[in-house]
């Protein structure tokens, strides 16, 4: 995934130093971002720290930089809270295979988050609009599970692909966004990022049926936080008055 994240980072950046003109007009917006986010009320208690990575495709108008955009992110992290495999373990905390020898099992944080927003870029520069303190408010669907890793050795039946639903933690709902930032495109459209804080509200709720290790139905609302920093690197396409025409 990282070789893949690398390569998407290299062309982006290869494409804006193609990029020569001037930053006027309407645009649309191509980003590649990574933050780092700190979880807060309900998520807080389940995991840790987690990092995200994600892509933005953005209409930036003309002379009052309105934006309207769509954001798709991921989430991972290697901090669980919760053991939810603690009815499969011995006193020692040991999982058995079902040849009794003893089982690798991680738990990992994995989610997403997708949603529309609208934001207004401010301009600082009297020579450059296009760089300034950058605003959005967006809504959207958070969604999180635990992720229930084995080794390639390891076999455990109530940990098979459809047994681990039992376990994973299944949790979705509405949730809202707002970031707020410095936002740069140069003059010469070679140099495109912003870097900002951002706030998620996720409203939530447990999607399983049951949770298998407790026996329980979980139907409690959840409000889970992220707070955290993302940094994006953007490739801008410039359009023309002519529809038919793009600058990049």
């Amino acid at each position: 995934m990282k070789s893949k994240l690398y390569l998407l980072f290299f062309l982006c950046l290869c494409f804006s130093f193609q990029s020569f003109g001037q930053n006027k007009g309407n645009a649309i917006l191509l980003t590649i971002n990574y933050g780092n986010q700190f979880p807060q009320k309900d998520l807080q208690t389940r995991f840790g720290n987690n990092l995200t990575v994600g892509l933005n495709l953005e209409y930036l108008t003309d002379k009052q930089n309105f934006i309207f955009g769509l954001q798709s992110s991921l989430l991972f992290g290697s901090v669980v809270k919760e053991n939810v495999l603690a009815s499969l373990q011995n006193e020692n905390g040991t999982i058995y295979n079902n040849n009794f020898s003893t089982a690798t099992v991680d738990l990992r944080e994995r989610g997403s988050y997708t949603g529309l927003y609208v934001g207004k870029l401010f301009g600082l520069l009297k020579d450059n609009n296009r760089s300034g303190i950058r605003i959005q408010l967006g809504a959207g669907l958070l969604q999180h599970k635990i992720r229930i890793q084995l080794d390639p050795n390891s076999f455990v039946t109530e940990l098979t692909t459809d047994g681990r639903k039992g376990y994973d933690r299944l949790t979705n709902g509405l949730a809202l966004q707002q970031f707020i930032g410095y936002q740069h495109h140069s003059r010469n459209r070679l140099i495109n990022f912003y870097a900002g804080f951002e706030l998620i509200e996720g409203f939530t709720q447990n999607r399983r049926s049951i949770n298998v290790d407790t026996g329980l139905t979980d139907t409690a609302e959840r409000l889970d936080l992220l707070v955290g920093f993302r940094l994006g690197w953007t490739l801008p396409f410039y359009l023309s008055e002519k529809a038919d025409t793009i600058f990049y």
